[in-house]
């Protein structure tokens, strides 16, 4: 039987291609690849000399407009996160969607599962783009991942818009939030594992009450919940203990972007953030 989600992929491909970013492979180093989507005037035409524009090896054009690049989070990898909101930013800026390790089409041979290697990863995989700055949107785990490149590379990112985040996943904030919510994990609420889970992560996740048939449910579960074991390490690689948690000196504007009715991470934790770190906050 078809998985409905999967036949709609060559079809979100060609609207993105449309709307001016096309996928690109980068090999970081021997053993860790990252998949990014970019902006489609970067990539030069094949010719017989050239090999074709998808392989890792073929250098793009440096952008010609600002850049922005958007970061996922953990339900869903890069493009199917911000499908929409690429088309209304690719006329004033040049934007880049990365599949962090893990998702989409992004490996690594790496044990290292934190976030300061995501980040780190990510950068490389800009840089070899031809990306000297930019201003990163980071979402949920992503906007982790988004903090910890702004801490380590303050010469790259420029600002940073956070939505649905925060600076680190300390024990405290973790036990205290799936306690809140009802989950014994954070595997048990981010990597489901039937259409009776996903609905879960779905209700606690999601504003607005959705509503999808059983069959669409269980073909997002094939298609978007891969590198299970890989995935699960990550979410273990992501939590510090309260002892080890600092609070960095950001150089960078950072606005946070929040619904105030956020169930995993509720706004008193943004307002946190803007006291003690100094953030700007909406």
């Amino acid at each position: 039987m078809v998985n409905l989600v999967a036949a709609q992929k060559p079809l979100l491909n060609l609207l993105m291609k449309m709307a001016g970013v096309k996928t690109h492979t980068v090999e970081i180093e021997p053993g860790t690849v990252m998949n990014f989507w970019v902006p489609v005037e970067t990539i030069p035409k094949p010719t017989k000399q050239q090999p074709e524009p998808e392989k890792a090896e073929v250098t793009l054009k440096k952008p010609t407009k600002p850049v922005v690049v958007l970061v996922h989070g953990f339900a869903g990898e890069g493009i199917v996160t911000w499908q929409f909101q690429v088309g209304a930013l690719t006329k004033n800026y040049s934007v880049y969607v990365p599949d962090l390790l893990f998702f989409g089409g992004s490996v690594s041979d790496s044990a290292d599962r934190s976030p300061r290697f995501q980040a780190e990863t990510l950068v490389k995989g800009l840089r070899k783009l031809g990306v000297e700055r930019c201003t990163v949107v980071g979402f949920s785990y992503g906007g982790m991942v988004a903090f910890k490149m702004a801490e380590l590379y303050p010469e790259m990112v420029r600002a940073m818009v956070v939505s649905g985040s925060i600076l680190a996943m300390t024990d405290s904030i973790s036990v205290e939030t799936l306690g809140r919510i009802g989950f014994k994990s954070s595997s048990e609420l981010l990597l489901p594992t039937s259409v009776k889970g996903l609905k879960a992560l779905l209700s606690v996740a999601a504003h607005k009450k959705l509503w999808f048939p059983d069959r669409l449910h269980k073909d997002f579960l094939e298609v978007m919940f891969g590198n299970r074991k890989e995935r699960g390490e990550l979410l273990e690689g992501l939590v510090i203990s309260n002892k080890d948690t600092t609070i960095p000196n950001f150089r960078q504007k950072i606005h946070l972007l929040w619904g105030e009715n956020d169930q995993i991470f509720q706004l008193e934790l943004a307002h946190n953030m803007k006291e003690y770190a100094n953030l700007f906050f909406s």
